[in-house]
């Protein structure tokens, strides 16, 4: 449905897209992530034709969306982070406008206006100004305006921003309900906020493309990463030739005196079995003691994280 070949962005000396390639099949919810400055809303603005690239190309069902804008456009329903709703309009003759201006025939507007107003839910507010309108229903206009025409894609960039956690769950249940019959793509910068709507995710970093997998194949890379945390009664040498004896099932990643006579240390654990009990009796046999043991596993966000080079913040990147 969407193929984006070398796509990037140059702002001066700043590279906000980086020759970014990928597919997006029909039919399918794919997330978009990235820390804060990504690159994200940048690589959407250029799909959706909002946004020229430097080089690169991307097609819409077959059409360039910069040699045929037009038809490109067609297939594409756009919802931006900041929703481009006119604030002194009523909900509903904000939509019929947006349907008139993306060329919905006259006689079935009406029709069109009822139906993408029951899907997303705002028939009972289509009288009242959008600016009286609470943050979750001005995101649900903006969704309307998206999907008016029945385009084949619908983009999203952060839909979720900002909503209380009631809006959030009817956000996501509504992006669940569009991807039955249209390819969604979405994005964000937290993970789990859409790992669990999304068939695929797609992360930036830096404007680079830094992953493209399935939520199941990025869990199971979580699952298979496992973290030691131990203090032992021993020095740092000591401790590290105990460890030594375990061979390539373990890695020592940090290790430093926290006390007379005690090590803490963190070890990588390299393998799927469970390696603590091997420890706890490497140690006891050098009569050194194990005084705590930690066994940490990484979370989805914790990849995601360690993939985009961010801290717990999101922070990390160079360009939006």
């Amino acid at each position: 449905m969407i193929e984006v070949q070398n796509l990037t962005k140059v702002y001066g000396n700043h590279i906000a897209v980086d020759h970014v390639s990928f597919t997006i099949d029909s039919g399918k919810i794919y997330g978009f992530l990235g820390p804060n400055g990504a690159g994200k809303s940048t690589t959407m603005n250029i799909i959706t034709g909002c946004l020229a690239a430097t080089e690169g190309t991307v097609t819409v069902d077959g059409h360039d969306i910069f040699e045929d804008p037009i038809l490109a456009k067609k297939n594409i329903g756009y919802l931006p982070e900041m929703p481009p709703l006119y604030q002194d309009m009523t909900v509903i003759d904000y939509l019929r406008f947006v349907a008139e201006a993306k060329g919905v025939p006259a006689k079935t507007l009406d029709g069109e206006v009822a139906r993408v107003m029951a899907k997303t839910g705002v028939t009972e507010m289509r009288l009242r100004l959008i600016k009286n309108l609470s943050k979750g229903y001005r995101q649900r206009t903006g969704l309307a305006q998206a999907i008016l025409g029945d385009p084949k894609v619908i983009i999203l960039d952060e839909p979720t921003v900002g909503l209380d956690p009631q809006q959030l769950i009817e956000i996501r249940d509504l992006i669940r309900e569009l991807g039955h019959d249209r390819t969604v793509m979405l994005s964000s910068h937290i993970m789990q906020e859409i790992s669990a709507v999304c068939d695929m995710l797609i992360i930036i970093a830096n404007g680079k493309l830094v992953a493209e997998d399935t939520p199941e194949n990025l869990e199971q890379h979580a699952e298979s990463e496992q973290t030691l945390r131990l203090v032992v009664h021993a020095d740092e040498e000591q401790a590290q030739a105990i460890i030594a004896t375990m061979g390539d099932m373990v890695a020592i990643r940090s290790a430093k005196s926290v006390g007379e006579g005690e090590t803490e240390l963190e070890l990588g654990v390299l393998s799927d079995a469970d390696v603590r009990e091997k420890l706890f009796y490497a140690f006891a046999d050098e009569k050194h003691a194990i005084l705590s043991m930690v066994r940490e596993k990484q979370s989805l966000e914790d990849v995601f994280l360690s993939l985009t080079g961010s801290d717990a913040t999101g922070k990390g990147g160079n360009g939006k």
